[in-house]
């Protein structure tokens, strides 16, 4: 799976879809009910907000065709693009690559316990950004150890994801293991060529005590 990604993407896709969701009110799935609150991803019924979504991202351009930007179903359901409804993820016929898109959405909008629902139907828990987004809303739950477990298999699998190794070294940072966050910060300018790409500038900022997406 490609792992080095446009580097605008991922502001677009979370802007995209938290915006949305504003305009809609409580932008939740009409046929889902209940839902799970604004950035801080605690889900069945409005949750907290919080930061959002840390560092890079992959995939999809900015409008995902896997899930309307303004549908956010229930914990536990997925949205079916056949059957334009909110159903059990974990009978929903939805391929891995279906269920990565939507977990990786949802993740990257704030929405980490309905990402973990989705990404937890996944078959392949081999798959590098299928790992790599779960331990990404752990970590932004706030359980940083368990976020870097999630990363460090991720890596076992995928050693060049760069969004991976951005991740880590954010993780690394919230923990005070600055020399590992800056070793991380080494390789992801290696795996970029440059000290431009979004991923580096992330890092860069969450080490020096800036935030982050």
């Amino acid at each position: 799976m490609t792992t080095i990604f446009k580097t605008t993407t991922r502001s677009v896709l979370a802007l995209a879809f938290i915006g949305l969701l504003a305009s809609t009110g409580a932008g939740l799935a009409s046929s889902g009910g209940g839902g799970g609150g604004g950035g801080g991803g605690s889900s069945g019924g409005g949750g907290s907000s919080s930061g959002g979504g840390g560092g890079g991202s992959g995939g999809s351009s900015g409008t995902s065709h896997f899930m309307p930007s303004n549908q956010v179903c229930k914990r536990g359901l997925v949205f079916s693009m056949k059957s334009q409804k909110c159903v059990k993820a974990q009978h929903s016929g939805l391929d891995d690559k279906e269920l990565l898109q939507q977990g990786r959405q949802l993740a990257l909008a704030g929405y980490y316990d309905n990402a973990l629902d989705v990404l937890d139907a996944v078959q392949n828990k081999q798959d590098s950004m299928v790992l790599t987004y779960i331990g990404y809303s752990h970590r932004k739950k706030g359980d940083t150890d368990v976020g870097i477990d999630f990363y460090k298999q991720a890596l076992a699998i995928d050693p060049s994801n760069v969004n991976t190794h951005e991740y880590l070294g954010e993780g690394y940072a919230s923990a005070g293991r600055t020399e590992l966050a800056k070793a991380e910060l080494v390789v992801v300018q290696k795996l970029c060529g440059n000290t431009e790409c979004e991923q580096y500038e992330e890092l860069a900022s969450a080490l020096a005590g800036k935030p982050v997406e």
